[in-house]
């Protein structure tokens, strides 16, 4: 799959594009059937297939207080993009300017940079340009005028609610991992880069990566199972998510934190993703460091009794 960070950088000699549009946080099982449409027009007409979404959430240009906490990092969503197929993403950076787009700018503007247009694909509600001032029934206005069709593709229902991002979220922050698994369609997992921490955890005899999970949603604190992949390969690992009570800093902060138990090595810096195996226990203050080690070193028995 090639990304397009520019709509120079995208060429379609003679061939015709099918567009599926969205933020597509997660690519869930909804997000999903208006990708597939897009392929299946593609294949259909022997053209190409090509998403468009954005660099960030519109709203933390349009309104930053309501930016809601990002279910998939920009690497995991351009991996899960591209396992359905699409020939290319567009990813475009979401700026001021930007979103001061009409609707039917936003649209011609497309249509003109990555043409010739066959079809548009997108989810019944999706709204677009300044103000959400588009709809589908404005798309649809456009495509006769401009000669594309549209899809807006019904919602996915499961367990007779609808699928969507915000349903997503609700059900990791519940810590039902399995269902979240459920709505993205494959099994959940939280993406990250490794980031320098304060070394205590090299100090117990217990390494681990900090990974840097600002702007995005994580399962409820406590001490879990994983499985940790780094570079496409597998580890086993232990992973706390909390603010680490018992070290007692004066402002503490979220910290995920993963001992990988089968990997030696310098991560800093690289993307780490973890999949939940079970939660092993509740976050807990210690009444010492001591106490902490000898509850870590108790925490990595009990996770391989889990694998």
């Amino acid at each position: 799959m090639q990304i397009v960070n520019s709509p120079d950088d995208f060429s379609s000699p003679g061939r015709k594009v099918s567009l599926a549009i969205g933020m597509f946080d997660g690519v869930h099982l909804g997000h999903q059937q208006v990708i597939r449409q897009a392929v299946a027009d593609a294949e259909q007409h022997e053209g190409l297939a090509v998403a468009v979404t954005f660099d960030r959430h519109p709203n933390s240009i349009v309104a930053p207080e309501r930016v809601p906490l990002l279910i998939y990092s920009q690497p995991q969503k351009l991996r899960a993009l591209a396992s359905l197929g699409v020939h290319a993403t567009f990813v475009i950076p979401f700026t001021r300017e930007f979103s001061g787009q009409s609707a039917d700018a936003f649209i011609r503007w497309l249509t003109e940079k990555l043409g010739p247009v066959y079809s548009i694909c997108v989810g019944s509600s999706f709204v677009f340009g300044h103000k959400r001032s588009g709809n589908v029934s404005l798309l649809q206005q456009l495509g006769r005028a401009f000669g594309f069709i549209v899809h807006g593709i019904a919602a996915v229902s499961l367990d007779n609610d609808v699928v969507s991002s915000t349903r997503v979220r609700e059900t990791v922050r519940q810590g039902n991992l399995n269902g979240a698994s459920q709505m993205l369609g494959r099994e959940y997992a939280l993406s990250g880069t490794v980031v320098r921490g304060d070394g205590i955890g090299q100090q117990m005899g217990y390494a681990t990566a900090n990974i840097d999970v600002r702007e995005m949603l994580v399962p409820p604190n406590g001490v879990y199972a994983v499985h940790a992949y780094v570079d496409g390969q597998r580890h086993r690992a232990v992973t706390n998510i909390g603010h680490r009570p018992t070290l007692r800093y004066p402002t503490p902060e979220l910290r995920v934190e993963a001992h990988l138990l089968d990997f030696s090595g310098d991560l800093y810096g690289q993307e780490i993703e973890l999949t939940f195996v079970e939660k092993l226990r509740e976050e807990e203050k210690f009444s010492s460091v001591e106490a902490l080690r000898e509850q870590i070193g108790k925490d990595i028995d009990a996770a391989q009794m889990k694998f």
